[in-house]
């Protein structure tokens, strides 16, 4: 009897038993809220665990809100530039707080790592469409490395480079310039304003000098309607240009003149809008680097970033790892035809350094500043 009245009981719900969690009474489950409330913004500033977006950027109705993050997203990087949705207070009042619930998808990702043979990614921004490659002719001394180590980057992240060079009252840009010639790169050189009387003398603590309208005017020309990071050595005038572009007041600093290196004066990247540009135009200005890894760019990639090269593979053997040593090379004759630029050797030569760093080959010091893996 007691077998027949239990196989004709009802059950329901509260016939089920839930084992509690271990932090908490609430059953453990891995749906999460959609949160198809959430209000887009657009991050342009991380400090320690809070996260300044704008929310509604092409609109009247336009407002700073400063957020933290989820804690579902503990562990993934939300940097400038990216879109994420927001809930919460989103007023952008004093003392508000709203939260990161999502990250939306990324157009681009511009990242490094700390050096070759790291496997943590850096994410350093993200949805940018344009890298300025800021160099100084001079103080700190422009290296060749560097320029290959970012054409690399922004060729891996899918961002078109733009080559900008500083301090040309100290030397002609030109000459640095032959090394990217043969390229489809666009550069720009800024000449200081006419007003200023000049550089101190060494030894003084060098001020960044102000920059020429129309050196302004065709650098603004060239980032309209585009979301823009700097990147460049500390000392080259990073910051000074961002001041110049939208009218900001971000700290600038010289070139110790014992060392040749420029002081960290940004300490963290920011984005910020320039004044009479499309809408959607940003720039955001970095930390000076003084590395710049590759780790997470493949040997491909490497290879295709080097544009003047590429069509003299077409010629080497199938396999060929290109080495100074590989049987059948096609690159040692290309680069020595009379068609080919005069930088061409050095390119190459830059190359198989990338290449050797990616395969784990150890470099000496001289090296490493040419290869730009120590940039500074």
């Amino acid at each position: 009897m007691a077998r027949n009245s239990s196989a004709q009981r009802q059950w329901d719900e509260s016939d089920v038993r839930v084992r509690a969690n271990k932090k908490g009474s609430r059953p453990r489950t891995k749906q999460r809220p959609r949160h198809e409330d959430a209000v887009i913004a657009r991050v342009i500033a991380v400090d320690r665990g809070r996260y300044t977006c704008v929310v509604n950027e092409q609109s009247d109705d336009q407002r700073t809100v400063v957020c933290i993050r989820a804690k579902e997203l503990r562990r993934k990087p939300i940097v400038p530039g990216d879109q994420v949705g927001v809930v919460g207070d989103v007023s952008g009042d004093p003392d508000t707080l709203a939260r990161i619930v999502r990250i939306e998808p990324r157009a681009t990702v511009l990242r490094r790592s700390a050096d070759d043979t790291d496997p943590v990614e850096r994410v350093i921004v993200a949805n940018a469409d344009r890298l300025v490659l800021v160099l100084a002719t001079e103080s700190p001394t422009p290296r060749t490395g560097f320029v290959d180590r970012g054409l690399a980057a922004a060729s891996d992240a899918g961002i078109t480079p733009v080559i900008c060079m500083t301090k040309t009252d100290l030397k002609d840009p030109a000459e640095f310039l032959t090394y990217v010639e043969a390229l489809d790169v666009q550069t720009v050189s800024t000449e200081p304003s006419d007003t200023h009387g000049g550089r101190p003398a060494a030894g003084v603590h060098e001020e960044s000098l102000a920059i020429s309208n129309a050196s302004i005017d065709r650098l603004r020309t060239i980032l309209d309607g585009h979301i823009s990071v700097f990147l460049g050595p500390s000392g080259v005038g990073k910051s000074t240009l961002v001041n110049a572009l939208t009218g900001s007041e971000r700290a600038t600093g010289g070139v110790n003149d014992v060392t040749g290196r420029g002081r960290h004066t940004s300490s963290s990247a920011r984005a910020l809008r320039m004044p009479d540009t499309s809408p959607g135009t940003w720039v955001i200005d970095t930390p000076g680097i003084r590395s710049l890894g590759l780790a997470h760019v493949s040997e491909e990639e490497l290879l295709n970033s080097f544009t003047d090269l590429v069509p003299a593979t077409a010629d080497c053997p199938r396999g060929c790892l290109h080495t100074q040593d590989s049987p059948g090379c096609a690159l040692d004759e290309w680069v020595q035809r009379p068609e080919a630029s005069p930088a061409a050797p050095l390119r190459l030569e830059s190359l198989r350094r990338l290449l050797g760093a990616s395969r784990g080959e150890t470099q000496s010091g001289a090296d490493e500043k040419q290869l730009g893996q120590a940039i500074t």
